[in-house]
């Protein structure tokens, strides 16, 4: 695991080494183990290295052939490492690492060879022979890149932070942000800045003396069937569990008592040992959102070393810090309790895995069984669904993760609308409608993947798959545990298991009331009956208690002189109803109001400044 960082030189362009120097910095905390640098007339790629796979200085990065003509960087684990090797054992390799099997595939195949890498994985390759530059991401997109074009040369890096601070254009890029306070996100391959761009998840970028081109290498979604074998769907996971605990360090596993990180803690046990795995897990003082009695019953079941840790809400502002040095908005609360656990997690191990991706692909969410339910509903005569809403605004609101009564509200108001108009007001940021200056919670081009699928569980599982898990969870997950130097790897997006998992209808997933029944039925002979039967409630925060309380300020500033106020991206009216209504505890708006306050501290700690 690294950060990378680079810049080639296209026509009549010209390369800024003090700025590679800035980069190289910035990325330190993503790879503090060691630093390398390639550089001609033409390119400079540079890495900043975590030691994972050979440790030893000589798997430091970039590699570079036998002609030292052909340079790579590359931030991430190789997978299918040992098979490259063995196709490639002729090739004079200097070391044991993963990722120098991908210059022999690349020398024999060219860009097009990279689509048969199994990894997370964003590297970069400079081709002197041909003048050329290719850039690629893994096909789920857990590791990042980021680029741009600046005065006839071409940056990349693994964070945005690295660009700015290497003297980057800050120019926002206002309808981006306008998605950001309606999805808690913005979409690839967009960023927050008018000229940073983010590869694309399973894209190759190739670029020489002139402009770059990126052509998509893997299609995540297959035909559909009538049905999921839960003995394949389980020979296919624990396949890519015992691909991804190949570490020549200490690793473990984030827990927390669920059905998703249980089951890969269970299978990484019986793979390695309970003596050979650590287990992990972050709690709240307030109990309503504190899952550390689960996790650690379920590592004494295991029999691992397990660690847990307590946020605070003294922490938040700190950790609000570290995140948006990353120099993007994070919009996702459980962003803050993740980089908690990275830090606990980091002096007893160097690698984890975590549950990421398994909610996406086996219908974990309350939303999936929403749409189950709103066909029934939609046949309810319209007096009664306006007497139902009428019910669901009245009950009063509870202080846990997610009150009935907010759900069913929520459930009652959307559950006329399409079913993508409804997604995104169940799933996004939960800002009312009019909240926003068109009245819209939607943003241009947003479309189903398939739009003539009328099977609306999977279609839904697939947006979710192709937009918040990319841009919001590994956004997350990356950011926050890179921050502390820790790799994490997620063994649901092995590409076989998205593609079964995708593939199958919704009903696979979904029964009644309930997600995930093909999931537990994979994880029945791995866990006990308490983690089976446990609703699914997620690594939900406290973000309303946070918003009256240490985070007054940033909430009050929302409304009066922060950057936010200024910008015109959202209805003053509603949006001071919903701070006033919040503060004086009438209502929970914590929900909504917290990415705006994400993206209030982003703004406040670069100095931004939104024109509207």
């Amino acid at each position: 695991m690294c950060g990378i960082y680079g810049m080639v030189a296209l026509e009549r362009g010209r390369l800024q080494p003090p700025a590679a120097d800035a980069l190289a910095a910035a990325l330190h905390h993503r790879g503090p183990d060691g630093h390398g640098r390639h550089a001609d007339d033409r390119a400079i790629l540079g890495v900043t290295r975590l030691r994972i796979v050979d440790p030893h200085p000589r798997a430091d990065q970039p590699f570079a052939d036998p002609s030292g003509r052909v340079a790579l960087a590359c931030n991430g684990e190789i997978y299918n490492a040992a098979d490259l090797r063995q196709r490639y054992r002729a090739y004079p390799f200097r070391s044991q690492s993963d990722v120098e099997t991908i210059l022999p595939l690349y020398l024999d195949r060219g860009p097009a060879g990279l689509g048969e890498l199994e990894g997370m994985f964003a590297l970069a390759i400079w081709d002197a022979r041909h003048d050329r530059l290719v850039l690629a991401r893994d096909r789920a997109g857990e590791k990042p890149l980021f680029y741009g074009l600046a005065e006839g040369a071409l940056w990349f890096a693994s964070e945005i932070g690295a660009l700015l601070r290497a003297g980057w254009s800050r120019a926002l890029d206002s309808s981006a942000l306008a998605e950001f306070v309606r999805l808690g996100y913005v979409r690839e391959p967009r960023t927050p800045f008018a000229t940073i761009r983010k590869l694309p998840a399973g894209t190759i970028l190739t670029a020489g003396r002139h402009d770059p081109t990126i052509d998509p290498y893997w299609q995540p979604f297959g035909e559909g069937t009538d049905g999921a074998d839960a003995v394949a769907t389980r020979d296919t996971l624990v396949a890519a569990v015992r691909r991804q605990l190949t570490a020549d360090v200490p690793l473990g596993v984030f827990t927390s008592g669920g059905l998703d990180s249980s089951l890969l803690a269970a299978i990484a046990v019986d793979t390695l040992g309970a003596d050979r795995v650590r287990t992990f897990a972050v709690g709240f003082p307030e109990r309503a959102f504190d899952e550390r009695r689960d996790a650690a019953r379920l590592a004494a079941h295991l029999g691992t070393e397990h660690f847990a840790v307590e946020i605070r809400e003294d922490d938040v502002p700190g950790q609000l810090d570290a995140l948006a040095a990353c120099g993007e908005p994070i919009g996702d609360p459980a962003a803050l309790p993740t980089l908690a656990l990275a830090a606990a997690a980091r002096p007893h191990v160097t690698v984890v895995l975590s549950g990421e991706g398994g909610d996406e692909l086996f219908g974990g969410y309350p939303t999936y069984v929403g749409h189950t339910l709103a066909t029934r509903y939609a046949a309810l005569p319209s007096p009664l669904r306006a007497v139902t809403r009428r019910l669901a605004r009245a009950l009063p609101r509870g202080a846990g993760r997610l009150p009935l009564a907010y759900l069913l509200e929520r459930f009652a108001v959307e559950a006329d609308r399409p079913w993508l108009e409804r997604h995104v007001a169940w799933f996004g940021t939960g800002l009312p409608r009019d909240a926003f200056p068109d009245g819209s919670c939607l943003v241009p081009g947003l479309a189903p993947p398939e739009a003539a699928d009328r099977d609306v569980v999977r279609q839904a599982m697939r947006f979710d798959y192709m937009t918040s898990l990319r841009e919001r969870l590994l956004v997350k997950n990356d950011r926050a545990t890179m921050r502390v130097s820790l790799e994490a790897r997620a063994p649901f997006l092995d590409p076989t298991l998205i593609t079964q998992a995708l593939a199958a209808p919704g009903h696979v997933h979904v029964h009644g009331l309930r997600g995930k029944h093909l999931l537990r039925e994979v994880a029945r002979p791995w866990l006990p009956g308490f983690i089976l039967r446990k609703r699914k409630r997620g690594l939900t925060v406290p973000t309303g208690r946070w918003l009256r309380g240490v985070l007054a300020e940033a909430t009050g500033r929302l409304v009066r002189d922060g950057p936010l106020a200024r910008t015109g991206l959202l209805r003053a009216p509603a949006l001071e109803r919903m701070v006033r209504e919040h503060r004086t505890g009438r209502a929970d708006h914590g929900r909504a109001l917290w990415p705006l306050v994400a993206l209030h501290w982003w703004l406040t700690y670069w100095d931004l400044e939104v024109r509207g």
